[in-house]
């Protein structure tokens, strides 16, 4: 009786074309006991970046470097900042010189006001010295700043330039506006010149067309460039669609003409959007290494109001599809805002529950290391040509019969599957 009543339902999505099936699991994933704690009572830690020896340097939206040695934070700089609960700009992103060890530079991202009180975005580096951060050196300015839509996250790609992720400054015209260095990712040398192979000549312009971009991060394989990055909370009356994006030199995203997928030729659309779900996806990487094997060269999100962590597989060989993903630590540890593989092999993330939109507990903020995978975590493994983008709860899909013999098989493959229901 059940086979035929999801024969029925899949028959009927596959005439009516709209091609929208949820998955509801009777298996939650729930955390291991073996999370462990390196710092509490932080207030709001929001990028963090591993020295090669170990040290665990990270930035307190409020305004501070800080470095974990021997289990002991160490504040290094305290900088003026533009920073207010419930609103985003303040210290940001950092990343350490990919040849820290010859030349201790740390770059920072932060939001400032001018003389005039106007807000803009600024990226330093700082020298390490002994115990301090000294003589900072802008290596690019009057980003548009806002209370809201920063960007913020800074990283070194494997060719060796500091690329930084722009927000639209809560004006999404500026995303298409190659004057303009809001709505971007941007692309420099690490001295704050511009590459010569920018696909703009003259211009810190790498991609352009995105809304609040917080994450980047490169595949271990490919080496290709990943985004995760914001849909709208309210514009022109549109919410949720956050987005994982593949970049590419020159492309255009679409923000803020495109929300999610558009299908539309002029724009790149995102190999994976929540479709009516936020979740707020901030900080990402890959991972691979040897103390989680299952998650090797899965991408993990860092997700705020989706209070999880996303555990992203994609389809080899060129990793531009989604097979599957799966939230771990859900309303566990509450908004998270960064994660970072360690030189130890594991993981380690930040919670962001002191920004002014969480729920604190006393030991808030904090940064946690992840031992060992969940028991629990469950993946749902969804390997179909036709799919178009999926999550744990659903699974996007095109009208063809292929797809119904999958799906069927798919549910009698996985007995954890509560049932199928067509929206």
């Amino acid at each position: 009786m059940n086979r035929l009543l999801l024969a029925l339902v899949l028959i009927l999505a596959l005439v009516s074309g709209l091609g929208i099936i949820r998955f509801l699991s009777n298996r939650k994933t729930t955390p291991s006991e073996a999370v462990e704690t390196l710092a509490t009572k932080l207030e709001v830690p929001w990028a963090l970046a591993f020295a090669r020896d170990g040290r665990l340097f990270f930035t307190e939206r409020v305004g501070r470097v800080n470095v974990i040695i021997n289990g002991e934070v160490r504040t290094l700089l305290t900088l003026v900042v533009a920073a207010a609960p419930g609103e985003e700009g303040g210290l940001l992103g950092l990343a350490l010189d990919p040849k820290f060890d010859e030349t201790p530079f740390v770059y920072v991202y932060y939001t400032y006001r001018d003389v005039l009180s106007r807000l803009w975005n600024r990226v330093s580096r700082f020298t390490l010295s002994e115990n301090s951060l000294i003589d900072e050196f802008v290596v690019l300015d009057y980003i548009p700043g806002y209370r809201y839509h920063d960007g913020g996250r800074i990283k070194f790609g494997p060719d060796g330039k500091l690329y930084i992720t722009t927000g639209d400054s809560g004006r999404g015209e500026l995303a298409q506006n190659l004057s303009s260095l809001a709505g971007k990712i941007l692309r420099m040398n690490r001295d704050g010149s511009i590459p010569s192979d920018n696909p703009f000549p003259g211009s810190p312009v790498y991609s352009l067309g995105h809304r609040n971009p917080q994450g980047l991060t490169w595949h271990p394989i490919t080496q290709a460039l990943y985004e995760t990055e914001h849909g709208p909370s309210g514009e022109r009356g549109f919410f949720a669609h956050d987005e994982i994006n593949l970049i590419e030199a020159g492309k255009n995203y679409g923000w803020p003409y495109i929300i999610g997928r558009g299908n539309d030729s002029r724009f790149v659309d995102p190999i994976y959007e929540t479709g009516e779900t936020t979740w707020a996806p901030s900080g990402a990487t890959f991972y691979n290494g040897s103390q989680y094997p299952q998650w090797n060269f899965r991408l993990l999100v860092a997700t705020l109001r989706g209070q999880h962590l996303r555990v992203v597989a994609l389809n080899p060989p060129d990793y531009t599809t989604a097979e599957s993903t799966s939230a771990i630590f859900s309303g566990t540890y509450g908004r998270l805002r960064d994660i970072v593989p360690g030189p130890d092999g594991y993981l380690y993330f930040a919670t962001s529950n002191r920004d002014g939109r969480g729920d604190p507990e006393p030991s808030d903020d904090r940064i946690l290391r992840i031992r060992a995978v969940p028991t629990s975590s469950v993946e749902t493994i969804l390997s179909l040509d036709p799919i178009i983008a999926i999550s744990a709860e659903e699974v996007r899909f095109t009208s063809e019969v292929r797809t119904f013999i999958s799906l069927l098989n798919i549910r009698m493959k996985n007995p954890s599957l509560k049932r199928i229901c067509y929206s």
